[in-house]
Parts: C-alpha cells; structure tokens; sequence
C-alpha cells in the first residue's frame, strides 16, 4: 500500500469512527469505503474529541466563576450531547434485558424495546452520579481534560477487542453487519486507548488498566452466560463500565 493511500485510510477510519460514535459531521460520508469493523481501532479518537468539548465547557464554567460540582454536572452534558446519549442507551438497555429478562430470546427483545424501565433507570442514575462524582473531584479545567481523555480514550479503545472475543449474539442489528474485527485492529485500538491512560500518570495507568482489565473480562464472562455473545447495546454499555473505572482512577490520582 502506496503511503499516500495508507494516510487516506487512515483518516477515513477516524473520520467514520467519528461520525459513528459522536454527534459531529464531516463533509465528507464516504470515508474509502472503509467498514466499522476495518474503522474500530480509530474509536478512540472519537474518544478524544469528546473529551476535548467536556474539556472547554468545564473551562468556559470554571472562567465564569461556576462552582466545581456544577461546572462538572455540565461537563458531563456536554459529553452526552455530544455522543447522542449513545452509550448510556446501551448500558440501560443491558440492564432492563438482563435485569428483567428469563430467557435468552427474551432479554434481546427487551434489549430492542426503546422503553427504559426500573433496571435502566437505576442504571442510568449510577452512572451519572458516579461520573459527575468523580469529575467533581478533580483539580482544574487541566485534570479535568487529563481525566476526560483517559475515561473516553481508554473505554473506546475496548470495542475492537470486544467485538473480536465475542460472537454477534443476533443475526442481524448494529453489531452483526458491523462485520468481524481482525486481531490485529483489535490490538490496535487497545494500544491507543492504553496510550491514553498515561494522562494519569504512571501508577494511575497500571491501575486503571488493571480495573479495565477486569471489567472487561466479567463483562465478557457475563454476556456470553446472559445471551451468547455481543450487541451494540453491550458495547455501549462496555464504555459506560469502562468511563466510570477511569474517572474513579482519575478522581484519586488527579485530584489536589
């Protein structure tokens, strides 16, 4: 591959990782051609940006005089708004089929149900608390972007490897025509968000790629017990898990 043609492919796969995984548009749609299973490893990237808009908003509150736990709660809109909520969609839909669901064919059908219910809710509400919590403790609209690249890199940087453990669990939907992720696209995008966690500093980065490490593993270990595989809505819900292990590690190792 011509270098020219390897820098174009390359920036085809963060320009579609970016259009797929936040609410930005480029002007281009094409992007080569190129699938979301060839583009996953770029899904830190889109990472990146998101942290970069919860970074300037929390800036822009705190050079207003805004109050740190406010300023954090608008932080963290900033970033929903930013993704379209599409990641806490995933993760209240994991929990209302897992939560509400008997059988494996009825916690996918609940899954697909736009409905949120009990389970959903009390998940949804965790995680923002936990999240706004733990940006709250952070020292600065500096620690607050180190922590945001962390938490938004590091999570994203797990999709290509969960999507290549696991099997589709449907035979159709997001997860399924997204195709199959290589080993080495994989590894690829777990090295970058790995890269990331080094905002932290060196004994924040062990420990959160610790934390992340076990996540992903019992996260794993669990949809395959609950319905045989992965879905969009458990990698969503993947980012959530992840997102929250970091920001708890960057609330100890960032804060004053």
């Amino acid at each position: 591959m011509s270098s020219p043609s390897a820098r174009r492919q390359l920036l085809d796969d963060i320009g579609l990782s970016l259009v797929f995984f936040t609410r930005l548009r480029l002007p281009s749609s094409d992007f080569g051609g190129r699938g979301l299973a060839d583009a996953i490893w770029a899904a830190p990237f889109a990472g990146l940006a998101v942290a970069i808009i919860g970074a300037l908003v929390y800036a822009v509150a705190s050079g207003l005089g805004v109050a740190t736990a406010p300023a954090a709660a608008l932080t963290l809109a900033a970033t929903m708004l930013a993704t379209g909520c599409l990641h806490e969609d995933g993760l209240s839909d994991i929990a209302d089929g897992f939560g509400g669901g008997k059988t494996r064919e009825r916690k996918l059908e609940i899954m697909r149900d736009s409905r949120i219910g009990a389970y959903g809710a009390a998940a949804l509400g965790i995680s923002l608390l936990i999240r706004w919590s733990a940006l709250a403790e952070l020292a600065g609209p500096g620690h607050v972007f180190l922590g945001l690249l962390a938490a938004h890199a590091a999570s994203r940087g797990l999709f290509g490897a969960f999507m290549h453990f696991l099997p589709p669990a449907r035979s159709d939907g997001l997860s399924a025509n997204a195709g199959t992720v290589g080993a080495e696209t994989a590894a690829i995008g777990a090295a970058l968000g790995a890269v990331a966690l080094l905002a932290l500093g060196l004994d924040g980065a062990i420990v959160a790629l610790v934390l992340l490490g076990l996540s992903f593993t019992a996260f794993r270990t669990l949809c395959l017990r609950q319905i045989g595989g992965q879905t969009g809505d458990t990698i969503g819900a993947l980012q959530q898990l992840g997102e929250i292990a970091v920001l708890l590690v960057a609330s100890v190792s960032l804060s004053p």
